[in-house]
């Protein structure tokens, strides 16, 4: 476990860090939720950033979030990620084929290599955060 989990709180962390922590609790955010984001992210991301992930987590499943902030390697990429998440899917296939069905009728006597298809066009648009067996977390990069 780790250090703020375990300690005093107020002693081992900054003064910003425990200002915000103190009042987010008179908001009625979860003091453990809190100290789990900060061990697993830093201070500095706390304060910038903890109301964020919170919102999107409740708006998308915190699974979402914390998928893509493990893509991207950084927590600043959750701004407004609610509202480019496009969904959950089993893989970028499954996606590109929902995409392109929903532009055009797609002939069911067409064969269409959707891994392909993601990975020559719809990749750069968006990003892909694989969490699991077949679990893709989609979101638009615009």
């Amino acid at each position: 476990m780790s250090i703020t989990l375990t300690a005093n709180y107020k002693e081992t962390l900054s003064t910003d860090t425990v200002e915000k922590i103190d009042e987010l609790l008179e908001e009625n955010y979860e003091l453990s939720d809190i100290l789990e984001f900060i061990d697993a992210h830093s201070e500095d991301d706390f304060v910038s950033y903890y109301e964020e992930y919170v919102r999107c987590g409740e708006a998308i499943g915190y699974e979402a979030v914390d998928a893509l902030i493990e893509e991207m390697g950084d927590v600043s990429y959750i701004q407004d990620c609610d509202e480019k998440y496009r969904g959950e899917y089993e893989s970028t296939a499954d996606f590109a084929e929902e995409f392109y069905s929903e532009m055009c009728d797609v002939p069911t006597a067409l064969v269409v290599d959707w891994e392909a298809t993601w990975d020559t066009s719809l990749r750069y648009d968006y990003t892909a955060c694989e969490k699991g067996y077949r679990s893709v977390y989609i979101f638009s990069d615009y």
